[in-house]
């Protein structure tokens, strides 16, 4: 079958191309976003939908993106207590641009402070697709959780998403189920999580977090694991750009965390150098 000089121009163009991407399509003035115009999006989408759009590949419904907003307004802020939020504070009390507090307060983020939402959206979603029974009752979304929590004590680990420093019950977490409930995305990830918490809870009095809960509802959104820790970000950023403001306009620069007779030196005690201590003489001519 013979091939117009169109496709085989289509087909060159193709195989020279160096970067691959489905999201966005640039063109001579033209935007599109997973198809979509974009100046057709400005003005119709609200933020949590675009979100939406961009990393799932489809405009949300209602319901999801009523539940999307409510998950990153969970996410907003936690006052000055995150190492992150003071991190950035104490980069913008340096007289650092904005760009760059916003950068140390996010890169702080790790396994102990931030990771909880990702790994918990992992130990659900492997959860359930590792397991090997059918899924029909809740006491079979028991047994999941049962073996989810036997693999963390063998390993003498710390369930993500469940306990918190501040709280012995998180306010956020029932709330979110609340409104998972309401808009229908309390599904099998999100009972899972909460048949954890029932264990638990049981066992050690602890309760689900802000992380339990929204690792659930997200995963039950379609969202994969590995996007976790952005959607904390995106939820996060405006509060840490109202605490570096906040910083730069109310503090006097060069914040003081606490007094030099607040600081406590356990090394060794005061030593004292030899008179005739000397470093031996450096050849110069010293050849490997």
């Amino acid at each position: 079958m013979a091939i117009g000089r169109e496709s085989v121009e289509k087909l060159l163009k193709f195989k020279s191309t160096k970067w691959k991407t489905s999201i966005t399509r640039i063109e001579s003035n033209k935007i599109s976003i997973r198809g979509y115009p974009l100046e057709d999006l400005i003005g119709t989408l609200s933020f949590p939908e675009m979100i939406y759009l961009l990393i799932i590949g489809n405009l949300p419904s209602k319901k999801e993106a009523m539940m999307l907003e409510a998950i990153l307004v969970s996410f907003s802020d936690h006052g000055v207590t995150p190492p992150s939020t003071q991190v950035a504070r104490l980069m913008a009390s340096t007289g650092s641009p904005l760009n760059n507090c916003v950068s140390g307060g996010i890169l702080s983020f790790g396994k102990h402070h931030a990771g909880a939402l990702e790994n918990c959206m992992k130990l659900l979603q492997e959860g359930v697709k590792d397991y090997t029974g059918s899924i029909d009752s809740p006491k079979d979304i028991k047994k999941i959780a049962e073996v989810e929590i036997e693999k963390f004590i063998q390993n003498n680990r710390k369930i993500p998403g469940f306990g918190h420093r501040y709280h012995d019950m998180d306010p956020r977490a029932p709330k979110l189920i609340e409104v998972a409930q309401k808009y229908g995305f309390c599904g099998i990830h999100t009972q899972l999580a909460l048949a954890i918490q029932e264990i638990i809870s049981e066992i050690k009095g602890i309760k689900m977090n802000v992380d339990g809960a929204n690792a659930g509802i997200l995963s039950d959104m379609a969202f994969d694991w590995q996007v976790g820790s952005g959607i904390f970000m995106i939820g996060r950023l405006p509060g840490l750009i109202s605490h570096i403001y906040e910083e730069k306009t109310r503090e006097p620069p060069f914040r003081k965390f606490f007094g030099v007779d607040e600081i406590y030196y356990n090394g060794v005690e005061e030593r004292i150098l030899s008179k005739g201590l000397h470093h031996p003489k450096i050849d110069n001519n010293y050849n490997d």
